[in-house]
């Protein structure tokens, strides 16, 4: 896969392209269909395969109190990509010079001129230019002009409910991680490097991994069973703190890993933690022994937790 930033260093094959455009937050069970679609079509037409996404997404650029919290960082979202056979990914930065373009100058400008689309296929609710006046009945009106077709997706359902990037954050906040990861294709996970903290965990026997999530607040917060693989191969099972540490006064979020049995300099690393159990909300605690004591308690609770993981096969 090869990552572009910004249309103007785009140099589309000769052939053309087949592309989708949207924010793929999550790049959950909906996205990855019409991922996948856009792929075999590609394959079928001799065409290379483009994902367009937004930075930053476009309801954040516009009114970021009202913004939802986003399921993956933008690389994260990026490595899922690259995992789903996609030739490229377009980033386009949203800015207000992109959002006063007209319709009419999104599709010249960018579909026909800037990335040479041949078919375009978009989720069923796709919007475009200022206003968002653009819809699928302009596309193929233009498609016709210029030379491209345009593909509507359905939505994709589980349980009889459409699969959203919307749907997958409710289902985060209550803990239902089955659910997530059955909406997702995926258990749900972060992904980032570890970093230095203050030690506060060394002083009351509970070393931590600290892991900065590099955004204001996650769709989830909270005490977890998390299991944890770093690309040295090493995996571990153990119970983190995802939030903003009102005990010790906290600074920003911050994801903090106690892990079992392990005794490494884990510092520098880059790891992924993967949520399986929510074992309660993070609350502040009156002092360290307290804090203390209940760390203990969860430690239990997740270790017998994941007792019965093993016991279930998994």
């Amino acid at each position: 896969m090869e990552f572009v930033r910004g249309i103007e260093h785009f140099k589309a094959p000769q052939e053309g392209v087949v592309a989708t455009i949207g924010n793929f937050d999550g790049v959950h069970m909906g996205h990855r269909a019409l991922i996948k679609r856009m792929v075999s079509y590609g394959q079928e037409h001799g065409l290379a395969s483009l994902v367009m996404i937004f930075e930053p997404q476009p309801l954040e650029f516009f009114a970021p109190e009202k913004a939802p919290t986003r399921l993956f960082s933008f690389p994260d979202k990026a490595d899922k990509l690259a995992g789903l056979s996609v030739d490229y990914v377009l980033l386009l930065p949203f800015n207000e010079t992109f959002s006063e373009q007209t319709p009419e100058q999104f599709i010249v400008d960018l579909l026909v001129n800037g990335s040479a689309v041949k078919h375009l296929i978009i989720g069923d609710d796709f919007r475009f230019g200022k206003n968002r006046k653009g819809d699928f009945s302009l596309l193929q009106k233009a498609g016709q002009q210029y030379g491209f077709s345009v593909e509507d997706t359905q939505s994709i359902l589980h349980s009889n409910l459409r699969v959203s990037s919307t749907r997958i954050r409710q289902t985060l906040e209550t803990g239902d991680f089955k659910q997530a990861e059955a909406l997702l294709g995926a258990p749900y996970s972060m992904k980032g490097e570890v970093i230095h903290g203050k030690a506060l965990g060394r002083t009351i026997n509970v070393p931590t991994a600290n892991i900065s999530t590099k955004r204001l607040k996650s769709p989830l917060q909270g005490v977890f069973a998390v299991s944890w693989q770093d690309e040295q191969g090493d995996n571990y099972q153990g119970i983190a703190n995802l939030g903003t540490r009102p005990t010790v006064d906290g600074e920003g979020e911050l994801l903090e890993v106690h892990l079992f049995d392990c005794d490494k300099d884990l510092y520098g690393r880059i790891a992924t933690v993967t949520f399986l159990k929510k074992l309660r909300n993070e609350q502040r605690f009156s002092d360290f022994e307290l804090l203390k004591i209940q760390i203990g308690k969860d430690i239990e609770q997740a270790q017998a937790f994941f007792k019965c993981y093993a016991q279930n096969g998994n």
